[in-house]
């Protein structure tokens, strides 16, 4: 092997985004992952989870949620307001439709894929009918005061649960009238702080499952409108939750970067009476775990951290290989980093800007491993802004270091490097 100086880059102030939501299709074959600077990520699970398309983030456009519809149509809404259906040939946002109730703070699709339900800061719960070419207003449902944090679909596509601050009902959709709502904090005596439902779900059974800011899972029988169970899983909030296909085992992420499995399992063994179990807490995160989903083999959590963290059901996999394994998603799958050999360049891409550096260089020799002294310091010569709100998809300097070029979603840029005696500048091609 030829010799070779190796450079520490330690220069490359990165700050990754963290994820915000998550969404399994429907048929487990892919994953859409949103982050907090509005990029969405596609993973292929059948490509032992490769990252096959990234549509770049919009400094307008804050995804609060996603979800799957007809098919493979992906649909995101955020605090614009507005229900976005995302092109996953272009890698664009391909249309928008405004809610029509302000900030969208949840979405989710019925059982068919035909009809999205969200849940806005008035307080409304809309239903938008899925056609060829975009989606269509339907109409609106029951009304009440306090914006809605999240929604959840019963299995029959026959009612909506829809969580707030301090309670949550139950629509019917038919009729479109609220057939039962529930206090989540009726039986603490004395409560002196509210109470935000951050994450629900409505099972088969009737049963309502809610995940509260007082770190507790809750099972209700909604139309007793009384509390069967109740999990404190931590001491700060549950942020999120996400139940498996058959509904025997949930997911929850909470505040202290923890996530909790709880499993329907038999009172005694061989018995038919079942009760749900906490069995298995998991420490991935460092910070909020916003976003998790429940493949039929694994359990998925999204961070603030960054990081998004695959955890394999052992027992639900046959035999030993991928996917078996741990994965924990760091660092992002595109390159943000392009060099220039000839001209000791450097050009770094962050979400609205580009810099340009200078390698440092070192006249000193030494050993194999040995770090050498530089003579001359890395130098930041120029950063570049990009125009608009669209953020940058990629980036290249040329090998000469006389051209840099980026690119958004709708546009490509060209620029010329100039180098003089005051140092460095771009000029727009």
């Amino acid at each position: 092997m030829g010799e070779f100086e190796v450079h520490r880059v330690r220069f490359f102030g990165l700050v990754p985004a963290g994820v915000r939501c998550l969404a399994c299709h429907p048929r487990g074959a892919r994953l859409a992952v949103a982050r907090t600077d509005g990029a969405v990520e596609v993973y292929n699970f059948a490509a032992n989870y490769f990252q096959e398309k990234v549509i770049p983030g919009h400094e307008a456009r804050s995804v609060e949620s996603l979800c799957w519809a007809a098919g493979d149509r992906l649909f995101g809404a955020g605090l614009g307001g507005d229900i976005t259906e995302y092109d996953l040939s272009r890698l664009s946002a391909a249309r928008g439709v405004d809610g029509g109730g302000g900030p969208i703070w949840s979405m989710a699709a019925n059982g068919t894929g035909t009809q999205l339900a969200i849940g806005c800061e008035d307080g409304s719960v809309k239903i938008f009918q899925v056609v060829p070419g975009g989606i269509q207003f339907e109409r609106n449902l029951d009304r009440r005061k306090g914006r809605v944090l999240c929604l959840s679909w019963h299995p029959s596509d026959t009612h909506i649960v829809a969580g707030s601050i301090d309670f949550f009902r139950v629509i019917d959709v038919t009729s479109g009238q609220m057939v039962q709502r529930i206090m989540v904090n009726h039986h603490v005596e004395k409560a002196k702080r509210e109470c935000v439902v951050w994450a629900i779900a409505l099972l088969s059974s009737g049963t309502v499952v809610s995940a509260d800011s007082f770190g507790r899972v809750q099972f209700w029988d909604w139309k007793q409108g009384t509390l069967a169970e109740s999990h404190t899983v931590s001491t700060s909030a549950a942020l999120s939750l996400a139940v498996s296909e058959k509904e025997d085992s949930i997911v929850v992420g909470t505040s202290t970067g923890a996530t909790y499995q709880l499993q329907l399992l038999p009172v005694k063994l061989g018995g038919l009476e079942k009760r749900w179990v906490r069995t298995k807490p998991f420490q991935y995160h460092s910070h909020d775990v916003r976003a998790v989903a429940h493949s039929p083999t694994a359990l998925i959590s999204g961070g603030l951290d960054a990081q998004l963290v695959i955890r394999p059901l052992m027992e639900k996999i046959q035999k030993k290989g991928y996917d078996a394994v741990l994965r924990k998603f760091t660092f992002p799958h595109r390159r943000l980093v392009s060099c220039a050999r000839k001209a000791r360049l450097l050009l770094f891409q962050f979400s609205q800007y580009l810099e340009l550096w200078r390698l440092g260089s070192t006249e000193e020799t030494g050993k194999d491993g040995e770090v050498l002294p530089l003579c001359r310091m890395p130098e930041h010569l120029v950063q570049l802004k990009s125009k608009g709100p669209e953020h940058i998809y990629c980036s290249c300097v040329s090998p000469c270091g006389t051209w840099v070029g980026y690119s958004t979603a709708s546009r490509f840029q060209l620029y010329r490097v100039c180098c003089d005696g005051d140092g460095v500048s771009l000029r727009k091609v």
